[in-house]
């Protein structure tokens, strides 16, 4: 028999489904997961009139990583601490669209909490108020470096040889395995981009002898955000775009790339001329039949951490303008602390409070026991000064989100894993973008991420090149496995 058609969420029984042809019409378009991927691949179709589509999401809601929850006490929570900031003119012309008039804009005040004081951000850049031997350490470990330019072939051996000794071992290793879960030396260093700001010994001097402190590295040093409903407003204004082709509690459990079917665990199956999946790469591979045995094996070369994120909720005013504070010192579990209160009133419950957004990152190499981690970082905020002891009876509410996969990790293996998974997929007509899907954490913020799926509808309907997609490994790796 010949195949239903995917539009208007309608799914078929696959049995002798013909090979399928692209339609006269354009290709029918299955997209797994309704992150900012997915969702903006939606909004792009219905945009441009093609209602071949069908979005499959296994949760109940949209926005993956992105969402946020409000719970019980009336505190608003995100996955991690968000800003919007872009690279991108659509992006920016749709949140402005979705967001109206309802955001808050903001300068942005970032610290780092050590040696028991506040330093601003970026440290490398920000050392003078260290303690005299940390800052002879940092300064003369940076002239050697420059002076020897050390060859490297991970990111620890790129951090020694860019920065020196004394950054390494104060700031930029520590601070990395807290935020990683993962040893430097197993990590590659393409991933670095605009992530890390690099020094020079000019500007150390400055900030040493002069007193000068530079603050204002970064895409982000201002970004906006919604007034109300964190960040998951965003991607909940975008769900009303693909409601009708969207399905919710919809899990893919297999996928047949022979066939072009996709089977969901209520027993329904969805054909498709071309299939952009948003489920975590390995996730994919798993799910997928007739994987060559490389494909298999790379997919098992990829490396992720998770999280523990708690938002402690106070009955007090912040009393700080602070956005966030990074904490490269083992003392504490969190790695990042965001004043989540400071970024819209409606946070909280009421204008007077404080809502405080912890991240702590676990994985393999850095367990986390998820039984005493709400304690522990409560513990951690009195240590460091963001509560007092006495807040502990103030605290009304907390909260504790913790995802599996959190950061696809740029690990040495991560490119040459990608240069034989992506080709092979796209031979199947099959495109995995986004922050898991891509596996590349160089374009995994959120407008990175809805931009990915707006340019594989693009490319799809007309051809158009993608602009963001970066293919790791794939010119050494060649065009795939056969």
């Amino acid at each position: 028999m010949g195949h239903s058609r995917a539009g208007g969420g309608r799914a078929v029984d696959p049995a002798g489904l013909d090979t399928m042809p692209l339609s006269s019409d354009g290709p029918t378009i299955v997209i797994v997961g309704a992150g900012p991927t997915g969702l903006g691949a939606g909004y792009r179709l219905q945009e441009l009139g093609h209602d071949d589509w069908a979005l499959l999401e296994a949760n109940d809601y949209v926005g993956g990583l992105a969402t946020s929850f409000t719970d019980e006490a009336g505190f608003t929570y995100d996955i991690g601490g968000h800003v919007m900031f872009s690279h991108y003119e659509y992006y920016d012309e749709l949140v402005d669209k979705l967001m109206g008039g309802d955001y808050t804009e903001l300068q942005r005040e970032a610290w780092v909490w050590m040696e028991d004081r506040f330093i601003p951000y970026p440290f490398q850049n920000n050392i003078r108020d260290l303690e005299p031997e940390t800052v002879f350490a940092c300064v003369n470990g940076l002239i050697r470096a420059q002076q020897e330019k050390r060859p490297f072939s991970n990111f620890e051996e790129w951090v020694h040889a860019v920065f020196g000794e004394g950054i390494a071992q104060h700031f930029m290793i520590p601070y990395n395995f807290k935020v990683w879960a993962t040893p430097a030396e197993l990590m590659n260093e393409i991933w670095i981009g605009e992530r890390v700001s690099v020094v020079d010994v000019e500007t150390i001097l400055r900030n040493v002898i002069l007193g000068e402190d530079q603050v204002s590295w970064g895409p982000n040093n201002s970004f906006r955000y919604p007034l109300r409903g964190g960040t998951g407003f965003l991607y909940e204004g975008l769900r009303r775009y693909v409601e009708h082709n969207l399905h919710l509690k919809t899990s893919v459990v297999s996928i047949d790339p022979a066939a072009k079917v996709v089977h969901t665990d209520d027993g329904r199956s969805w054909p498709y001329d071309v299939l952009l999946s948003t489920m975590p790469l390995n996730r994919l591979v798993g799910c997928l039949q007739g994987v060559p045995e490389p494909v298999r094996r790379a997919a098992g070369d990829l490396v992720w951490s998770g999280s523990h994120i708690v938002g402690v909720g106070i009955d007090r005013p912040a009393n700080s303008s602070k956005n966030w504070i990074y904490f490269p010192e083992p003392d504490v579990p969190f790695y990042r602390v965001t004043y989540l209160s400071n970024y819209s009133p409606y946070m909280t419950a009421r204008p007077d409070q404080t809502l405080l957004l912890t991240e702590t990152s676990r994985s393999e190499f850095k367990p986390e026991d998820e039984g005493t981690i709400v304690e522990r970082v409560i513990d951690g905020l009195v240590a460091t000064g963001l509560m007092e002891d006495c807040d502990r009876s103030r605290v009304v509410t907390t909260w504790r989100c913790s995802p599996d996969m959190t950061y696809p990790v740029p690990s040495v293996g991560r490119d040459a894993a990608l240069g034989t998974i992506q080709p092979w997929l796209r031979e199947q007509h099959i495109w995995s973008r986004g922050r898991f899907g891509a596996w590349l954490y160089e374009i995994g913020n959120m407008d990175h991420s809805t931009m990915q799926g707006v340019e594989f509808v693009d490319h799809v309907l007309a051809g158009e090149p993608e602009q963001v997609w970066i293919p790791r490994g794939e010119r050494a790796q060649g065009a795939g496995v056969r």
